[in-house]
């Protein structure tokens, strides 16, 4: 990452690695609260010099550090500052809407020194679709700045009558002059002395009370938020360190990613620019994380059903029942100048939200939420055959009415993503081949809870309808001459023939049969899709092929990993141990072995992957990647009415050893270690109060 950004609830901060926010930087730099960006200038000078990074680190993804010198400082041939004779520490952290920073400032000269250090600070708070050069509208105005010896307000009134502030104040043994927005701190130190100020920097909207707290307290409080997170976590461990490293790094990302607006924990979707609630984002890193941390799946769950469409309003792409794409709370929003209040252009949030909550059902056995959640399902239902199948042919499709919404409406959403062979661009109304498996997915898993609720009439019909479109998938997707199926359907419905990685997320579903299930598998694994490192997201030598694309031959981890659910439920182990290889070596050479959002989908003969220059990093989707390893490794698809944990283990080539302490699933928890020697598994079950019976399928050994 050419950058380091820090999360907590709703407040982010992005900086570059020397810890500043330069001017009208291209990547949008800032501290940011609600879609606002409450600070646009943050620049750290010694005696007016720009200091020297020496290191930046961000191993832990809830604070940061960076390390400084200063460059050789003469006027009028006087040496004020001999060079690298200062280190400085920037240490920053974010706990409960404060960002805190510490100056740690040591002189290693042999004499005492005497310099300034000065931090200048400003505020634009543009709205993110402003600094992101999406749109431009109706703002309000910045207002006068306030200073005072011992703090800085920066204000601002929207356009949207809302007030924004960001107040900064100080701890420091020594007397800090504030003018014109910069924050002069006088040093004289002897040698190897240190002194230290820390910044409080408080973003607030509206008349909201933010309580600032001793900086080792409020640390103190941030640490134990990720403890306590940790606690709440299925806890992993494996032989294979490689594997490990990228597990606890993607279950670390995932807390700094969470959130609650009110109805449970979810994860927004991705840093930078993506920490809001997502429709799909969130609803699939929940289907990542739900065998071991169920409570993300139920907070996601109960934020969308909040959320569910209940009108027809075309400025949002909304209709009844439909499942939100996203949602943001900044200036253009509150003033209706951008759709996203939220915004409902997504094809495939609504069964998502079906097919998670199935999935938290078979794990945790709660029928009680399902039948909660009853009436959202229903409209769920209602909006697939009544809005998504907008011609009544049996397919779900897509197509944009907002003027300010999104074209392509699937999770590939870019302008280019949905391309014939011959390299025209598919017209809308446009059905995704994934989507289909995700309806398909949904209707019979709906079915098997209407059943145990005693609704058989309504299980039945969800039943034929899955049928039916199974039937239809097949003749209309299937591509004789690839041996694979079509993107999509276009307007006309003719296939979209270009081979990708859509088909893969069909598999997940169960609707293809084995034998095309293996085609299938044999094409994602293929040279044409598989670069080495990953599943691409379009086949090279297609005509739209480009390994540098955001959607066209890039590689996606999430993507990977909704192939590799379905590689593990349909008999496909030894390909998907080919893709988990594959991405595991391809975290080797990202920072902090941190999967990003996407890479780019050159082959691995061509030497290190190659990053994609504006990857979100963490990514929610990115992060829970590592996690559908473990369920695919050990077989894990529990079902809602059997008695029955099947374990099914394929390891990875270099490992021997998986462990699982406290899977929560059935009526408890699940502690268990599986080995795997000479060639053949054992399974050692330590604690086991889940009400199902174990069974060890590679020799059908059945564990209480």
């Amino acid at each position: 990452m050419d950058y380091r950004v820090l999360k907590d609830n709703e407040v982010f901060f992005l900086t570059d690695k020397n810890g500043d926010i330069p001017i009208n930087h291209p990547y949008g730099l800032g501290l940011y609260k609600k879609d606002t960006r409450f600070l646009s200038e943050m620049s750290l000078k010694v005696n007016g010099e720009d200091p020297i990074l020496l290191k930046s680190e961000a191993d832990n993804i809830y604070d940061t550090e960076m390390m400084l010198t200063n460059p050789h400082i003469e006027k009028d041939g006087e040496v004020e500052l001999w060079r690298e004779s200062v280190e400085i520490k920037r240490h920053r952290f974010i706990s409960n809407d404060v960002l805190y920073e510490t100056l740690s400032i040591r002189n290693y000269n042999p004499k005492a020194v005497n310099f300034t250090v000065e931090l200048a600070l400003d505020a634009d708070f543009a709205d993110m679709f402003i600094v992101r050069g999406f749109q431009n509208g109706e703002i309000g105005n910045v207002l006068e700045l306030k200073e005072t010896n011992d703090s800085l307000t920066f204000s601002y009134l929207g356009a949207d009558d809302v007030k924004r502030n960001t107040r900064v104040t100080w701890e420091s043994d020594t007397t800090i002059s504030v003018e014109d927005g910069a924050i002069k701190i006088p040093v004289s130190l002897a040698h190897e002395e240190i002194q230290e100020v820390t910044f409080h920097i408080v973003p607030a909207v509206a008349d909201e009370k933010v309580q600032v707290l001793d900086r080792a307290e409020a640390f103190k409080q941030l640490q134990s938020t990720y403890q306590d997170w940790n606690e709440s976590v299925t806890k992993i461990k494996t032989d294979h360190q490689p594997l490990q490293r990228l597990v606890d790094r993607g279950i670390q990302d995932l807390q700094a990613l969470s959130t609650d607006v009110g109805f449970g924990s979810f994860f927004v979707a991705g840093l930078p620019w993506f920490g809001v609630p997502f429709g799909r984002d969130s609803l699939i890193a929940a289907l990542q994380m739900l065998p071991f941390q169920p409570e993300i799946a139920r907070g996601t769950l109960k934020t969308m059903a909040h959320y569910q469409g209940t009108k027809k309003d075309s400025w949002r792409d909304e209709e009844p029942g439909k499942i939100m794409h996203e949602i943001r709370y900044g200036e253009l929003a509150n003033t209706g100048q951008i759709p996203f209040t939220p915004y409902y252009g997504t094809i495939d949030a609504t069964p998502l939200f079906l097919i998670l909550l199935v999935e938290y059902v078979n794990w945790s056995k709660d029928i009680a939420l399902f039948e909660e959640l009853l009436p959202n399902v229903k409209a769920a239902l209602t909006w697939i055959n009544e809005y998504g199948d907008r011609d009544g042919d049996g397919f779900v499709e897509y197509h944009q009415e907002a003027s300010k919404g999104i074209a392509n409406q699937g999770w590939k959403d870019s302008a280019d993503s949905v391309v014939h062979r011959n390299g025209d661009l598919a017209q809308s109304p446009i059905a995704l081949a994934e989507v289909q498996g995700y309806v398909y997915q949904a209707r019979v898993g709906v079915a098997e809870l209407y059943e145990s609720i005693g609704q058989k009439e309504n299980a039945a019909k969800l039943r034929t309808q899955a049928a039916d479109l199974k039937e239809k998938f097949e003749a209309a997707f299937w591509m004789e001459d690839k041996q694979f199926y079509a993107i999509a359907l276009d307007e006309n419905k003719d296939q979209v023939g270009t081979v990708t990685s859509n088909p893969g997320h069909v598999l997940f579903s169960e609707m293809i049969e084995d034998e095309r299930a293996q085609r299938v598998m044999d094409m994602l694994t293929s040279p044409a899709m598989f670069s080495g490192y990953g599943i691409r997201t379009m086949g090279e030598g297609e005509a739209g092929y480009n390994p540098i694309s955001y959607h066209d031959g890039s590689v996606w981890p999430h993507d990977n990993s909704m192939t590799l659910l379905g590689m593990g439920r349909m008999k496909g182990a030894e390909h998907a141990k080919v893709v988990m290889q594959g991405l595991v070596d391809a975290s080797h050479h990202f920072e902090y072995e941190r999967l990003p959002e996407l890479f780019c989908g050159y082959s691995k003969e061509e030497g290190k992957p190659v990053p994609y220059p504006v990857a979100c990093s963490p990514q929610a989707w990115a992060a829970g990647t590592p996690l559908t390893f473990i369920r695919t490794i050990l077989g894990l698809n529990p079902d809602y009415k059997s008695k029955e944990l099947v374990i099914a283990p394929h390891f990875l080539d270099e490992m021997n050893e998986l462990a699982l302490e406290e899977l929560p699933v059935g009526q408890g928890q699940l502690s268990l270690r599986v080995k795997r020697s000479k060639g053949s598994y054992e399974i050692e079950i330590s604690r086991n109060t889940t009400g199902l019976q174990v069974i060890l399928e590679t020799n059908s050994t059945v564990f209480s």
